[in-house]
């Protein structure tokens, strides 16, 4: 079977949090629906800029509302995560959401 990517949500970078471990995001979600196990990519101004292979994708660490762990996260919230591996965050970047589509071929 082939499989094709399907973007499933848009976030805004809003505020960057840096901690001796960590640096998280506040972040507002544009459309769609994050999940913490999504596959993800950061755009900043309309450019990737992590993870730079192709078709290489990166892992959120952490999803929260609040102070809670959250599995998922709407349209219109906010949330705070954290990249697997990566610290250069900025305000105004993007995280696009993806999710791995099996494509069914018809006879």
């Amino acid at each position: 079977p082939k499989i094709q990517e399907k973007e499933v949500a848009t976030v805004e970078i809003r505020e960057v949090f840096k901690f001796d471990k960590a640096t998280v995001a506040g972040s507002y979600v544009l459309e769609g629906k994050i999940k913490r196990d999504s596959k993800i990519r950061l755009f900043r101004d309309g450019i990737l800029i992590y993870p730079r292979t192709e078709g290489g994708f990166a892992e959120l660490s952490s999803l929260k509302r609040f102070k809670d762990d959250v599995k998922e996260v709407a349209s219109n919230y906010e949330c705070g995560l954290t990249i697997k591996n990566y610290a250069d965050i900025n305000v105004g970047d993007n995280i696009v959401a993806y999710e791995e589509v099996e494509i069914k071929r018809t006879l």
